[in-house]
């Protein structure tokens, strides 16, 4: 059983949230009792998603969003606190993968793509962000990063890049907004059973059996885990933690 934190009267911002541990994640923030704004660049996701929330009655607002066109980014957090009038919390979580390819023949377009989506979205969203907790004085931002930005794997070098430039980012701007009351982590998920990772198993650049033979707990993540970690970066419960890129991957970086 997840702790039960109580978010009433605050606002969480979430990307990548029509589906996976962005959808998990939006969801246990309104189940906190947040009011939530969701972005996706897939609008018909994030509507879906948006009705299964208001739905069961909590208080959303749906933002289509490409983080790596910083003026949308900036019009959906500016959007967020027209609309809520503040913002407290955000997880910081789109991203794409890119399929595995020798380090000598990737593509300078394949490299721009991931490093647009996975390290200078969450630059974008993590500034405009601070902008606004600065002005409030209050905040906490977890960013998305991965088990991948904490080792090496071989085919996976720029995906891999980005994630551990996530972590440096993190770690920067934490030490430059805990003084002014305002938290900044990351959080490093593991192999997720999550659509993307579907689609990588359905594409054969990922093998699950594999993959779960790699994790000493022996079972692929959830994203309700995610959003278990996430949530609690968030709550009073972590007051103390600052800059910390959080493994939750059954095991995998502590073997």
């Amino acid at each position: 059983m997840n702790p039960a934190y109580d978010f009433t009267d605050q606002v969480a911002f979430v990307t990548g949230a029509g589906s996976g541990m962005g959808l998990a994640t939006a969801r246990a923030f309104a189940e906190s009792g947040a009011a939530v704004a969701l972005t996706d660049v897939n609008a018909e996701a994030l509507d879906a998603a948006a009705k299964d929330l208001t739905d069961a009655g909590y208080q959303v607002l749906t933002l289509t969003c490409d983080v790596s066109d910083e003026d949308q980014v900036a019009a959906a957090v500016d959007r967020t606190v027209a609309t809520f009038g503040r913002l407290d919390m955000a997880f910081n979580n789109a991203g794409i993968q890119i399929p595995p390819c020798d380090a000598a023949d990737e593509s300078i377009e394949a490299f721009d793509r991931v490093n647009a989506v996975n390290l200078r979205g969450v630059w974008a969203c993590m500034k405009h962000q601070l902008r606004h907790m600065r002005a409030q004085g209050s905040g906490a931002i977890v960013n998305c990063s991965s088990l991948g930005g904490l080792v090496g794997i071989p085919g996976r070098a720029s995906y891999h890049a980005t994630k551990h430039g996530v972590i440096g980012l993190t770690k920067s701007a934490a030490l430059e907004y805990a003084p002014r009351n305002i938290r900044i982590n990351a959080v490093c998920p593991g192999t997720i059973d999550t659509p993307m990772v579907s689609d990588m198993i359905a594409k054969g650049e990922l093998d699950r059996e594999r993959a779960i033979a790699d994790l000493p707990i022996n079972r692929l993540g959830t994203a309700d885990e995610i959003a278990a970690a996430v949530l609690w970066l968030c709550s009073p419960g972590a007051s103390f933690v600052v800059g910390v890129a959080l493994p939750v991957d059954g095991g995998y970086v502590a073997r």
